[in-house]
């Protein structure tokens, strides 16, 4: 079936249909990674978002176990790509995209011209799109919600430490990926995951270290979670922020963020640690950022690309965070000892 893609400035693009063949609106927005669409497509972060893919071949190594994924659901409004393969070759692979989309309920367009569409996003900004066959919708705006409740665990979940006494973490999940608990499982950490409008200091046990995760949408709609993390930052405990956690610990410390032009999504994003020469290349999905630093922090890491804030980290207390995926999945793992770093200041 053919469908359309709509763009709220009255752009529309023809393409044939791989998905589920239901209309679906979101903000459109485009990413530069070459693999890891099962990673992406399952990204909490993405929420109520069409992703655009630059990288031309998607789908020529299908679909692994739900083990692999990022979390238990496809999260993308709809997915638009210029090839897709519905052959694919992995020992891996479980099923096609294709057969993936439509089990979860989400539509696919090839439309030949991505590298079009992503130049008028970045000339543009990203915008509110739909995806339509032979039902019209209206455009939503999904940054108007509050996308944290939407994909936040509801209730506490307890992993690790085994029988031996253990450093507890408690994971305020906003939209956590997998690989950020597995990062802290790995190194022997016991973690205490919880919604993210959960009461941490309700915990009846010693609290070693806080991590705010990554999530969807606008930072300031996290108000609870921004309530908490002042209260964290008060009691002197140790906290790391990642991605949407990066802009909560700013905004709790006196801080502000702002919506950028098209954002950061990929996993080629290059970061310069302040102070240094060293130039990471990080993973990233996000579209809000840092604009006014905190009192008593500094900037950690910068994008090499359009000098924007990619960390801070305070002067004198164990507190810092990071705009970029230290747990990559996919991506390079360049920056995984920011884990590494974290558990040391506990």
């Amino acid at each position: 079936m053919v469908g359309k893609l709509i763009l709220k400035d009255g752009s529309e693009f023809q393409g044939e249909s791989f998905g589920f063949e239901q209309p679906r609106s979101g903000e459109l927005v485009f990413s530069t990674g070459m693999v890891g669409y099962p990673e992406s497509l399952t990204d909490p972060s993405y929420e109520g978002q069409i992703l655009v893919s630059t990288y031309p071949i998607i789908g020529s190594y299908g679909v692994p176990d739900k083990k692999n994924w990022e979390s238990d659901k496809i999260h993308v409004s709809g997915l638009i790509v210029s090839q897709y393969i519905d052959t694919p070759s992995h020992f891996q692979s479980k099923m096609t995209l294709g057969e993936w989309l439509k089990k979860e309920k989400v539509p696919g367009l090839v439309i030949s011209d991505t590298r079009y569409l992503t130049q008028k996003l970045r000339d543009g900004g990203a915008q509110l799109a739909k995806i339509v066959f032979e039902k019209d919708i209206n455009f939503i705006d999904p940054n108007l919600e509050n996308l944290v409740n939407a994909v936040s665990i509801k209730k506490p979940l307890i992993e690790g430490g085994g029988s031996r006494p253990a450093r507890t973490i408690v994971l305020i999940d906003c939209g956590v990926k997998k690989n950020i608990i597995k990062s802290l499982l790995d190194r022997g950490v016991r973690v205490i995951t919880v919604p993210w409008d959960f009461d941490i200091f309700s915990l009846k046990e010693k609290i070693d270290g806080v991590l705010v995760s990554n999530g969807p949408g606008d930072p300031k709609m996290a108000d609870t979670t921004i309530e908490t993390v002042k209260k964290t930052i008060e009691k002197r405990i140790p906290l790391l922020g990642i991605c949407l956690g990066n802009q909560i610990l700013a905004l709790a410390a006196g801080g502000d963020t702002y919506k950028m032009k098209f954002g950061h999504r990929g996993q080629n994003q290059p970061c310069i640690m302040i102070g240094t020469k060293r130039c990471y290349l990080t993973t990233q999905n996000h579209g809000f950022a840092i604009g006014k630093m905190p009192t008593g922090f500094k900037p950690w890491f910068v994008n090499a690309n359009d000098d924007t804030n990619e960390g801070i980290i305070h002067k004198k207390f164990p507190f810092m965070s990071v705009q970029f995926h230290p747990e990559a999945c996919p991506g390079p793992t360049d920056t995984s000892w920011i884990f590494d770093y974290f558990l040391k200041k506990l």
